[in-house]
């Protein structure tokens, strides 16, 4: 199950991370956000050990959001050494996302 992260811990969960982060912006009203969560939750099974899976609530946590302009939901953020290189919206299959990671982590 991907970790939740707020704006309170998003520097020490995400910037300062170890691993590749994949953030996944979220809201519980939000139907496409719901439809990816399985396919996340895979993603985390799937990367486990190379890359972290975090999730953070919109409506709970807004400057995070805000700082990496987040205008719509799901939005996926794929950090590498605490620097977002890849983003991409909306429902994807899990290669889809699967392909963003690889290129984004150079798997």
């Amino acid at each position: 199950m991907p970790q939740a992260v707020t704006d309170a811990d998003f520097e020490k969960e995400v910037l300062q991370a170890k691993l590749p982060v994949l953030v996944d912006f979220w809201a519980p009203w939000c139907g496409p956000c719901k439809a990816m969560l399985p396919v996340i939750e895979e993603v985390a099974k799937s990367y486990e050990g190379k890359v972290k899976v975090v999730k953070v609530n919109v409506d709970e946590n807004s400057e995070t959001p805000a700082k990496y302009n987040v205008m719509s939901i799901p939005t996926f953020v794929i950090f590498v050494q605490g620097k977002p290189v890849k983003s991409f919206i909306g429902v994807k299959s899990k290669e889809d996302v699967a392909k963003e990671l690889d290129a984004a982590i150079g798997a």
